[in-house]
Formats: structure tokens, C-alpha cells, sequence
């Protein structure tokens, strides 16, 4: 971790990344929750009721880019300087109504004027810098640091009340769609410890949180933009996808989402591509996986066909590389690993012919709710992987256990493991997935090499459809220069919608449900 330091005050901030920070999210859920019993989720035509996989680990503002973070706090509670429009991909004004390269090292944000947090204090240029700094340099680990920055240096100024300027060691052509992940916040938000209850410009202001039961939202009327119809939003979480369909056919929600086709949302069930990529991510840095034969044959023991077909009931397709087809770098003609237990078992036999411990316990870690049938795909998973001579123990832990394996830094004398992640790339652009995944110290990647680094390298230096050609080949080498990976599916997702609510949801649902796109439906009908 990088040591301490304290931020400077003024307008001029110097933004030095902690990408190794701690994740403190165990400690922040134990202390956001205000018990309340007396809260209720009645049924009211003003009222949302969504009902979702799992409790959020955090309202932390600078963690949004955790989905179960994201999908209450972005665009409801805070909002960026700089947004991407889900359906095209181009970047749109948020609370910035303009940005342009002034220089080749530095970009110029123009802050929309007007515009004031739910506490009423206005929000300016100082806000912006403020936030970026918040979340790129304290030591609190936000996950927006590892995700989006790495180990950038920038050097962040208020020039006047809305002019900020975001200077970078070298020329980033990317730079605004980066800062599109870092939420805006009022410069009195700590910067020692993660906030509970965050301030934020958004259409919404955090009510009342009885952790481990509900979260309720209530519409900020002192809101900058368009008022949305709806007064409140109450989440409340349930493991069961059946449970979650049953409560929407039984109104006692208007939303559940992370449904599988076998919940039985019935006809109200809506599906829609939601870009999240699930596969396994493997320690290669520890026996008997640090041997390449042994990744491999964990690779050709997936039946990706199989698990899409039966467990995911067709709503997917299986899956070559980590991103998906509306994200530049994807290779529509990468084919998935195919499926070969028997030469899974060779190259295991092999192995341990040559003195690798392959009897020695791998982890096999899965993050209970994290999508529809998970328990099933880890158990199947693990059935393929004993058949080929390994031994695997499944743990499935709740979100804010599954971290402590997912970021860096990683549990010491974890022992031999396995991961299965969801990764869905909010940004549009492949260089936000090798960073965080591939890179040798990647904020989620457990190893690497420093060929393939240098290949990453390349391909973020180019532009336009070089870059497209680049990422691709650097996303179809990573199985043959590290093969940290097996690919399982690219994924669809499910939600169940009572008819009294229209809203269409779109790939960004999964990691951020904008409660000001929802409205009373003029009919009942499903749409």
C-alpha cells in the first residue's frame, strides 16, 4: 500500500494512485446501517419496490464500479462529469457539458453551472477535482482506482468555478471515458474512511438503510435536472432467483433482477444482453497451477455448451474471450476452448509424471447470488475438473468475502485457488479489462508476463482501428502467453417487471438501474 498522505487543500491536487490500497468493505457494512424495524415496504403508487440478488456491500460513491454497488448508486445517488450512453457507446454530457484535449497531455472539463448536491450546497469545479482525487489517491481502496487508473499519475486543477483540467504523464486518448467512472461528491466528504450515507448531485438521496432488510431511497426535490416520477425506491434482497420472481408475481415488488429462466417470472419476465462475461480466473502463481499443462486441462474441462444450455436455459452463448461484442478489442471470430475431458486427464497424467503436485487442494471460490444457477455451475465445474485428477473444494462466500479474493491485496497463505468472476466492461473499451485482469499486477489479475504486458502497452498507445486490431490480438494471445482464464459464457440477463412500471433495460442494467428511466405504466402490459 502506498503510504499515507494527506490531501492537498486549494484548488491544485496531485493524484498519485494506491493501487494496492486495502478494501475496508467488511468494516464500512457493519457500520453503515441505521436498525429500524418500524420502516415499511408497503405497496404505494408513488413507491418502487426492487428486489435484488444480495444486500449492496457499500454506498460508497467511489466503489460504484462494483456492480452490487453500482446498480443502486450510480445516476440515482451521485453522477458523473462524463457518461456512456449504454445503446451507442459515445461518451454524453453529465454534470460536464463539454471536454476537449487543450493539450497533448491534458484534458478540460467545462462544469454544467446550477447544479447543487441533495444537501443544497452548490457543486463546482472544486467538487470535481475534489472527487477525482478522492478517488484516485486517498488510501480508503476504491475500487474505481484499480479498475479505471492503475498506476497513472495525474495532476487534477480547479482553474475558476467551472474549468477543471486533468493533466496525465503521457497523452491518453481515453482519458474523459475514464473519468466517467468517478462519481461526483461535495469536498467536505471524508477522505479518511468510505461514507455511509454519501451526498450526492443525483436525482435521489439516501433515506434510511436497515442492513440486512431494506435500503430506501427518496427522490432529491432539490434535484438539477428532471424530476422523476417515482417518490422512493425501497431495495430489499433475496438469494432465491424464485423467491425474487414470486414477489414480483405476487405485488410485492415492481422489479427483480439476476433472474434465470427457470425462476418463473412468467410473462413478465424481460431479457436483455447485459455484457457481463463469467469464467474462471486462476492463481497461477502457486502448485499445481503455476504449471502451464495444468491450466490447460482446466480450461478443456469446461463444457461451456453444456452449462449454457442447461443451466442457463440457452440465455448466453459460451465464451472465447472476457469481452463482449460491444466492446472495442472484441474478435467475433474467437472461438471458445472446445470441449476435451480426455485430453484434460492427459495432460493432468503428464504432470504429475513430472513431479507436479496436481493431489494438492485447489479453492474453488464462488460469490453466492452472483448469477442465476451459480451454485449449479460450480458444482458442475468441479465434477469436470475431479474427473480430470484434481482435487476441488467449492467455498461460496457473500459478496464482501468474495472481495477479499476478487482485488488486490489478496489474502496471504490462500493457497492454490480458483475464482469465478462475472466481468462486465461498463467502458466500451478493452484496454479497461487487460488493465485491471491481465496486467502482471493487474488490480484483479493474480499473475502475468512481461511479454504480454509490453503487448498490452502497445495496443493502449494506438488509436481508431488500430486499436480495435490490436486489443484483439492481444485478447486471443492471452490463453498462449498466460492462460489465466477459462472463458464460460457471454451472459444474458433476466428481469421480472410488474406491469404498472415501464422501463426497457439495456446492457448497463446489471451495474447501474437508472431510477429516472423508470415511469408508471400507461396500460398494464409487459414493455
Amino acid at each position: 500500500m502506498s503510504p499515507a498522505r494527506s490531501l492537498q487543500q486549494g484548488t491544485r491536487y496531485r493524484v498519485v494512485v494506491a493501487a494496492t490500497a486495502a478494501i475496508t468493505v467488511p468494516a464500512l457494512v457493519t457500520g453503515c446501517s441505521v436498525a429500524n424495524s418500524s420502516h415499511s415496504d408497503a405497496a404505494s403508487p408513488d413507491t418502487l419496490r426492487i428486489v435484488l440478488p444480495q444486500e449492496p456491500p457499500t454506498l460508497e460513491p467511489c466503489d460504484a464500479s462494483l456492480t452490487s454497488t453500482g446498480v443502486v448508486v450510480r445516476s440515482n445517488i451521485t453522477e458523473p462529469l462524463v457518461e456512456r450512453n449504454a445503446d451507442t457507446g459515445d461518451l454524453e454530457p453529465r454534470l460536464a457539458d463539454s471536454w476537449e484535449q487543450t493539450a497533448p497531455t491534458v484534458w478540460t472539463f467545462r462544469i454544467h453551472p446550477g447544479v447543487t448536491f441533495s444537501d443544497g450546497s452548490a457543486f463546482d469545479a472544486e467538487d470535481a477535482a475534489f472527487s477525482i482525487d478522492r478517488t484516485v489517491n486517498s488510501t480508503i481502496g476504491c475500487d474505481v482506482d484499480g479498475y479505471v487508473f492503475g498506476d497513472d499519475e495525474l495532476v487534477v486543477k480547479a482553474v475558476d468555478p467551472t474549468t477543471v483540467t486533468v493533466e496525465t504523464q503521457a497523452a491518453d486518448p481515453i482519458l474523459p471515458l475514464r473519468i466517467s467512472f468517478v462519481e461526483m461528491v461535495p469536498t467536505t466528504t471524508s477522505v479518511d474512511d468510505k461514507v455511509r450515507d454519501p451526498i450526492g448531485t443525483g436525482p435521489y438521496k439516501v433515506d434510511y438503510w436497515d442492513h440486512g432488510q431494506r435500503l430506501s431511497l427518496v427522490r432529491n426535490d432539490t434535484y438539477w435536472g428532471t424530476a422523476p416520477e417515482y417518490a422512493r425506491a425501497i431495495y430489499q434482497w433475496r438469494t432465491e432467483g424464485s423467491v425474487r420472481a414470486a414477489m414480483v408475481l405476487n405485488a410485492e415488488a415492481e422489479l427483480a433482477t439476476s433472474l434465470g429462466p427457470e425462476d418463473g417470472a412468467g410473462d413478465l419476465g424481460v431479457a436483455y444482453p447485459n455484457n457481463e462475461t463469467t469464467a474462471l480466473r486462476i492463481d497461477g502463481t502457486q502448485a499445481p497451477l503455476d504449471d502451464y499443462r495444468i491450466r490447460e486441462a482446466i480450461d478443456l474441462s469446461v463444457n461451456r455448451a453444456g452449462i449454457v444450455k442447461a443451466l442457463f436455459q440457452g440465455l448466453g452463448e459460451p465464451a472465447g474471450q472476457l469481452v463482449g461484442s460491444s466492446i472495442v478489442g472484441f474478435d467475433p471470430d474467437l472461438e471458445s476452448t472446445p470441449y476435451s475431458p480426455d485430453r484434460a486427464a492427459q495432460l493432468v497424467a503428464e504432470a504429475k509424471a513430472d513431479g507436479v503436485p496436481v493431489d494438492r487442494q485447489i479453492r474453488l471460490i464462488g460469490r453466492t447470488g452472483q448469477f442465476p444457477k451459480i451454485n449449479e455451475t460450480v458444482e458442475v465445474i468441479q465434477n469436470s475438473l475431479s474427473k480430470a485428477g484434481l482435487d476441488v473444494k467449492i467455498e461460496m462466500m457473500d459478496t464482501a468475502g468474495q472481495l477479499q479474493y476478487q482485488v488486490r491485496p489478496y489474502p496471504e497463505g490462500a493457497g492454490p485457488m480458483m475464482l469465478l468472476i462475472q466481468h462486465g466492461n461498463q467502458a466500451g473499451d478493452a484496454q479497461f479489462t487487460v488493465d485491471q485482469y491481465m496486467r502482471s499486477d493487474g488490480y484483479q489479475s493474480y499473475f502475468g508476463t512481461p511479454g504480454y504486458d509490453a503487448q498490452i502497452d502497445a495496443a493502449e498507445n494506438t488509436v481508431g482501428e488500430a486499436r480495435q486490431a490490436e486489443f484483439a490480438k492481444v485478447i486471443a494471445n492471452e490463453p498462449k502467453e498466460v492462460r489465466q482464464f477459462a472463458y464460460i459464457a457471454h451472459m444474458n440477463g433476466v428481469l421480472a417487471k410488474s406491469p404498472t412500471v415501464s422501463y426497457a433495460p439495456n446492457s448497463a442494467t446489471g451495474d447501474e438501474m437508472r431510477l429516472s428511466e423508470m415511469t408508471h405504466a400507461d396500460a398494464p402490459a409487459n414493455g
